[in-house]
């Protein structure tokens, strides 16, 4: 019981000291997302359609790269917007540290390239704690909502700092 205080109370602090930090506004609006459900498994439904439509794309699209836009735009960054996730690790915006806020790129060797976004919101030891739109429960990259997952570090292929 005294554990689960002491859990509670380094989580409340951290959570209250990075009110200010960068990327805190990106973040809480990603959080205002998670749970977000497309109407009929198409990558479609309203709010699945205002995250394509921020970036030029038409329902039915895959959507990871748009909510990351999605989301930046939202918090009031120009900056990035795009519906192709390998556009989104340009090697200006490359970091090899990930810190909350980042984008983070999953490799698909099947498709030779980045093939699935989202963003970092948190790490743990060998764990980064993200939130992804076009997701799903088990972290496919064609699923059917905004979720907050739990992703291994070798998982991931590269991160990107769009933050100012």
């Amino acid at each position: 019981m005294a554990a689960a205080r002491i859990l509670s109370g380094i989580i409340y602090v951290a959570l209250a000291c990075s009110a200010g930090m960068p990327g805190s506004d990106l973040l809480r609006i990603a959080r205002a997302e998670i749970g977000v459900r497309e109407k009929s498994g198409r990558n479609d439904g309203k709010r699945v359609e205002q995250y394509l439509h921020c970036v030029g794309l038409n329902r039915g699209e895959p959507y990871c790269a748009a909510f990351v836009s999605f989301c930046f735009k939202q918090a009031g960054h120009a900056a990035p917007r795009t519906g192709w996730s390998p556009d989104l690790f340009p090697s200006k915006t490359l970091v090899k540290q990930p810190v909350p806020g980042n984008v983070f790129g999953v490799y698909f060797p099947e498709l030779k390239r980045i093939a699935h976004c989202g963003l970092v919101s948190g790490l743990h030891t060998d764990w980064v704690m993200t939130i992804e739109g076009n997701t799903n429960a088990s972290g496919g990259r064609d699923g059917e909502g905004v979720y907050a997952r739990r992703r291994h570090k070798r998982t991931i292929r590269c991160y990107a700092d769009w933050l100012p």
